[in-house]
């Protein structure tokens, strides 16, 4: 929320037009250059990068995969280009575990999915496009990142109608109504916004605070939570990883708390393998273990 948004609404259109017009495989060849940019003029963001990998690998991190992981969210960024302009056909998706999705769906009661800034959020419209009757609504905080929403509502405005501001007195009641359609619900589970109820978990042997309200919010609707993760494998290539993280919340009122935390640090120990298992994955550029 801190941090200033690079880059330009200008040059999200080029790289549309470029994409539209040139084919995905020319746009790809501007990335290196860009990500060159970004590693030599984005001082926090490579920090932060060289922070995490160093974690992740027990080592300092070396240069060239701070570059990578740069050119995995690059990428990924590139691919959301594709999805907005409806081509998510030209995606490679393995789903794993799609059968937690299916039987959390099942009753018609809807689903809490648990997501991250790990891998793609977008991958999930390409699974409501590629899964017929399947209608996936997003809890997404826009505000920081103004000129990406502006450029994401141009390019596909049917989808904006699914996108739900968090933090506003009808955040709960537009996830209630969505639920009552028997239709998921999409939330990030790794960034604590000013305010927001926190859990301390251990993550990759550090102390780090995660968000309690998307938990909170399952527990309040009676619905299970259903963990996700797309991860990126390659240019157009994803896996996307369902499990089944907790069925609705029957504990008693005053022991509601502690069974959220349990949830909550159950959460972040699942974020931390994927982590270790695809760490050109992790999409949050900051100091993690020192947010406040």
């Amino acid at each position: 929320m801190e941090q200033r948004e690079r880059g330009s609404l200008a040059a999200l259109r080029f790289m549309t037009w470029l994409t539209h017009s040139l084919g995905y495989h020319a746009a790809n060849l501007l990335l290196a250059p860009i990500c060159l940019y970004f590693l030599a003029f984005a001082p926090r963001a490579r920090a932060a990068s060289r922070g995490f990998l160093g974690r992740v690998h027990g080592r300092p991190a070396r240069l060239g995969e701070v570059y990578r992981h740069f050119n995995a969210f690059a990428g990924t960024l590139l691919d959301r280009i594709e999805v907005l302009r409806g081509r998510a056909a030209d995606l490679e998706l393995r789903v794993h575990g799609g059968e937690a999705l299916d039987a959390a769906l099942a009753p018609r009661r809807g689903c809490l999915l648990l997501g991250s800034h790990l891998g793609s959020f977008e991958v999930l419209r390409v699974l409501a496009q590629t899964r017929q009757g399947l209608a996936v609504n997003l809890v997404m905080h826009e505000a920081n990142a103004r000129h990406a929403s502006r450029w994401g509502r141009a390019l596909a405005p049917e989808l904006a109608a699914r996108i739900i501001a968090p933090g506003t007195p009808e955040t709960l009641l537009r996830v209630r109504e969505c639920m009552e359609r028997g239709e998921p619900v999409a939330m990030l589970g790794d960034r604590v916004l000013d305010g927001e109820r926190a859990v301390g978990c251990d993550f990759l042997g550090a102390p780090a605070r995660f968000p309690a309200g998307p938990l909170h919010a399952a527990a309040l609707l009676g619905v299970p939570v259903v963990t996700f993760f797309c991860l990126r494998r390659g240019p157009r290539r994803y896996d996307a990883h369902f499990e089944l993280l907790a069925e609705p919340l029957e504990a008693p009122r005053a022991l509601r708390d502690q069974a959220i935390a349990q949830r909550v640090r159950a959460f972040a120990a699942r974020l931390e393998a994927r982590a270790r298992g695809a760490p050109d994955n992790w999409f949050n550029f900051y100091d993690f273990w020192d947010a406040r």
